[in-house]
């Protein structure tokens, strides 16, 4: 099985990471075949909804035609274009793995404890934002291949933020909306409640800041 940490972010502080690496093929930092298994997987397991579903499809279409259209590559090798952000910013070099952590890991292992639990609405609640990440990593894998140019590395990642916001309040309403906290649950149903609610309201501040900060 592949790790479910194992997820490449390729934003700006990986194109800068890359620059820095030139032995490096960049097609080998911006594979990412554990995202596309994840997002796969959760497609095929009927919980992701139809228009997630067809919004990842759209992201596929549109980054052709804006980099065919209105964003088309002005050298050979856009992958050698200049970066957006400085390599030396604590955010450009700690965002990737953490945002794989927090947005990935937890929230995986968190569907995984819901399905011992038979949690389903905390199951259903959690999917979209899981599916949604996973599907980011592997479009913004596209979109740093060397046929796209920086305006379409940028707007990508922010593309799915600005999605995900949306899937992250409705997780964030999902688990403040659950009565189980308080009383009529036992301590073990409370606990998970609890931690439903700390990771939501987590990944809705740390991807709000990714995408507006």
């Amino acid at each position: 099985m592949a790790d479910p940490t194992d997820l490449n972010l390729p934003e700006e502080r990986e194109h800068v990471y890359k620059q820095q690496n030139d032995d490096v093929p960049a097609s080998s930092l911006n594979s990412t075949p554990s995202s596309s298994w994840w997002s796969s997987l959760l497609a095929a397991s009927g919980l992701v909804s139809p228009l997630d579903f067809a919004f990842v499809l759209f992201s596929v279409v549109y980054i052709f035609f804006l980099g065919k259209f209105a964003f088309p590559p002005q050298s050979d090798d856009p992958s050698k274009d200049p970066p957006v952000f400085k390599a030396e910013g604590i955010m450009v070099k700690t965002g990737p793995a953490f945002g794989a952590v927090l947005g990935l890991a937890l929230p995986i292992a968190y569907i995984f404890h819901g399905v011992l639990e038979g949690d389903q609405e905390g199951i259903e609640a959690a999917v979209p934002h899981v599916f949604l990440l996973a599907s980011q990593a592997f479009m913004d894998g596209v979109a740093y291949s060397d046929r796209f140019s920086t305006p379409i590395r940028v707007f990508m990642p922010v593309f799915f933020s600005a999605k995900k916001i949306f899937t992250l309040m409705d997780w964030v309403g999902n688990e403040f909306s659950k009565v189980c906290v308080g009383g009529g649950c036992d301590a073990a149903a409370e606990r998970r409640v609890l931690l439903g609610r700390g990771l939501a309201v987590a990944n809705l501040v740390f991807w709000s800041l990714d995408l507006f900060c």
